[in-house]
C-alpha cells in the first residue's frame, strides 16, 4: 500500500492554480475570480481555483451538449466504451497515492480512510459501470403476435452533477461514472472546499480517452456556478449530494428552467439501536464509535443517533466513551492517527455550536465537545458522545456533520422504533441484535433506505445507496443508478 516515508514525499508538492476544464482545454474563469484553497491540516493557503459565473458554466454545457450531439462518445461501441473507462480506473490506480493525498491536503479526511474511500472506491466504481454498459438491455414486451413492443433505453443528454467536500472523488465517481456508462455528457461543479482531487480526475479521463467535452469541470460556490448549472435550459439531468437546504433550492430552479430530472442525496440523522442481546458488546461499541467519528463525523451515513436498550445503556455508554477516548486525533496525514481535521473553521464551530445548545437544553456531555491542536492552525475537534438527549432537542433532530454522537435511551422495541424514525431524515440506520426475528421486524419498520444489522458502515457498489423522506430521492451506487440517466422509449411495431 504505502508507508509514511512514501506520504511525506509529496505531501509538500506545490500545486499551481487549478483552471476549468472545458472540452478539452483548461481556461481561467472568465471574470478572472480565483479562491484560496486554505488546508484544514494546518490553515495554510495551498493554491487556488478558479471562482465560475454564468458564462463559464455556459460554456461548459455548450461543451457537453456539443460532444453529445457529435456521438464521439454517446454512439461509441459499447467494447470501446468499456476500454475507456477501464483506462481511467488503470489511471485512478496508478495514481492512489497522489490523488489520496490531494485529497487529504484539500479537506481534512484521515489518510487510512481516504485511500480506500476516495482513488480505491473511484477506481472500483469506474470498472463496475464499465463492465455494465454491454450487460444492461432493452426489452421486449409481451404483447399479440400482430405487434411488436420494444423498451428501449436512451442517454439523456448532458448531466449536471454537484458534489460535497466530504469525499468528492468517491461521490463524483458515483455519478460520472454511471452517467458515461449510458453515453451521456457531463459537467460537474466540485465543492469549492474540495475541489482538488475532481480536477485531477479531469486530467486523468482526457489521459484516457475520454473525447474532450464529455467531462466538462467548472469551480467555484453553490450561489453562482452551482446555481448557473441547476438553471441552465440546456441540463438534461442535475445529480447532486449536500444539504436539505441546497438541495430545495435545487428543485425550485428547475422548476425555474427546463424542469429537468434532479436526483438527490441529502444527509441523514441515522439511528444505531443497541438492543441488550447484542452477542459481543464490545465489538459493538468499537464499530459503533469508527460509525460516527471516522472522517470526524462528516460522513453522510455517520450513526449519529446511539440508541441503547436501557438495561444495558451506563455499560455500553462507558464501553464506548472508553474506546473513543483513545482514538488519536491529528494530522491526518500521520497513518498514526485514527481522526483527522474537519473541513473548514466555519463548520468546526457549528459542530461545537451543536454541543454548547445540548447543554443548554439538558445534554451531558460525557466525552470531548472541544477543539484540539489549535496551535497547529488546523480544524481538529475532540471525538464527542452527549448523553440524555430527548427526541425534540436539536442535536437530536438536526445533522450536525461532525464528531459527535448523541446516547438516548429507550425501554422496549416499539419505543426504539419511534424513536429512529423521530426525525425527517431517511438515509441510513443498525441495528445490533442476536434476535433474527427482531432485526427483521425491525428492518422492515425503520424508515431509512440502508439498514445495517450487527454492523455499521460499508458495502460496496452492488447495494444502491438510497434516502427516503427528506434524505433525498433516486439512487447512487449498483445498477439502480443507471435509472438516473437514461430514458425509456418504447416502440409499438405493426407486423
Amino acid at each position: 500500500m504505502y508507508n509514511q516515508q512514501e506520504i511525506d514525499k509529496i505531501r509538500y508538492n506545490s500545486i499551481p492554480e487549478q483552471k476549468l476544464l472545458i472540452g478539452s482545454k483548461w481556461v481561467k474563469a472568465k471574470q478572472g475570480k480565483i479562491q484560496n484553497i486554505i488546508s484544514p491540516i494546518n490553515g495554510e493557503k495551498i493554491s487556488e481555483i478558479q471562482v465560475s459565473d454564468e458564462a463559464d458554466v455556459d460554456e461548459a454545457v455548450k461543451s457537453s451538449r456539443a460532444i453529445f450531439e457529435e456521438g464521439q462518445w454517446s454512439n461509441m461501441p459499447p467494447a470501446a466504451k468499456k476500454k475507456v473507462m477501464h483506462k481511467i480506473a488503470d489511471l485512478i490506480e496508478g495514481n492512489m497515492l497522489e490523488l489520496a493525498v490531494l485529497g487529504v491536503r484539500d479537506n481534512g479526511t484521515e489518510i487510512n480512510m481516504a485511500y480506500k474511500a476516495e482513488p480505491g472506491s473511484a477506481a472500483e466504481t469506474f470498472r463496475y459501470y464499465a463492465e455494465a454498459i454491454d450487460k444492461v438491455y432493452g426489452e421486449i414486451s409481451n404483447t399479440s403476435n400482430d405487434f411488436v413492443g420494444l423498451i428501449q433505453r436512451e442517454p439523456v443528454g448532458v448531466v449536471g452533477a454537484i458534489v460535497p467536500w466530504n469525499f468528492p472523488l468517491m461521490i463524483g465517481a458515483w455519478k460520472i461514472a454511471p452517467a458515461l456508462a449510458m453515453g451521456n455528457s457531463v459537467v460537474i461543479k466540485p465543492s469549492e472546499a474540495a475541489s482538488l482531487s475532481i480536477l485531477r480526475l479531469g486530467e486523468i479521463c482526457l489521459e484516457a480517452g475520454l473525447p474532450p467535452g464529455t467531462l466538462n469541470i467548472v469551480t467555484g460556490n453553490g450561489r453562482t456556478a452551482g446555481q448557473a448549472l441547476a438553471r441552465h435550459m440546456d441540463v438534461d439531468v442535475l445529480t447532486f449530494t449536500g444539504s436539505g437546504n441546497t438541495g430545495r433550492q435545487l428543485l425550485e430552479y428547475s422548476a425555474q428552467s427546463n424542469m429537468k430530472r434532479v436526483y438527490q442525496e441529502l444527509g441523514g440523522k441515522s439511528p444505531n439501536i443497541i438492543f441488550s442481546d447484542t452477542d459481543n458488546l464490545e465489538e459493538a461499541a468499537k464499530v459503533s464509535a469508527m460509525g460516527i467519528f471516522r472522517n470526524s463525523g462528516e460522513v453522510c451515513v455517520a450513526g449519529s443517533r446511539l440508541l441503547v436498550e436501557d438495561k444495558i445503556h451506563d455499560e455500553f455508554l462507558n464501553l464506548i466513551s472508553n474506546f473513543s477516548s483513545k482514538l488519536k486525533i491529528g494530522d491526518p496525514l500521520d497513518i498514526q492517527n485514527d481522526v483527522g481535521a474537519i473541513n473548514s473553521e466555519s463548520q468546526l464551530q457549528s459542530d461545537m455550536n451543536f454541543v454548547k445548545k445540548a447543554e443548554t437544553e439538558g445534554g451531558i456531555v460525557e466525552l470531548g465537545g472541544k477543539r484540539v491542536h489549535k496551535e497547529t492552525g488546523g480544524f481538529y475537534m475532540e471525538p464527542t458522545i452527549v448523553s440524555s438527549v430527548k427526541k425534540d432537542m436539536d442535536i437530536f433532530q438536526n445533522e450536525v456533520f461532525g464528531p459527535v454522537l448523541t446516547v438516548t435511551s429507550f425501554s422496549n422495541e416499539e419505543e426504539a422504533v419511534q424513536l429512529a424514525n423521530g426525525t425527517s431524515f431517511g438515509l441510513a440506520s443498525g441495528v445490533w441484535t442476536a434476535n433474527l426475528s427482531r432485526a427483521h421486524r425491525m428492518i422492515k419498520k425503520i424508515k431509512a433506505g440502508t439498514v445495517f444489522v450487527n454492523t455499521y458502515g460499508g458495502s460496496d457498489n452492488t447495494l444502491p445507496l438510497t434516502g427516503v423522506k427528506q434524505s433525498g430521492n433516486g439512487s447512487d451506487k449498483s445498477l439502480h443508478a443507471l435509472d438516473k440517466f437514461t430514458d425509456l422509449k418504447s416502440v409499438w411495431m405493426k407486423l
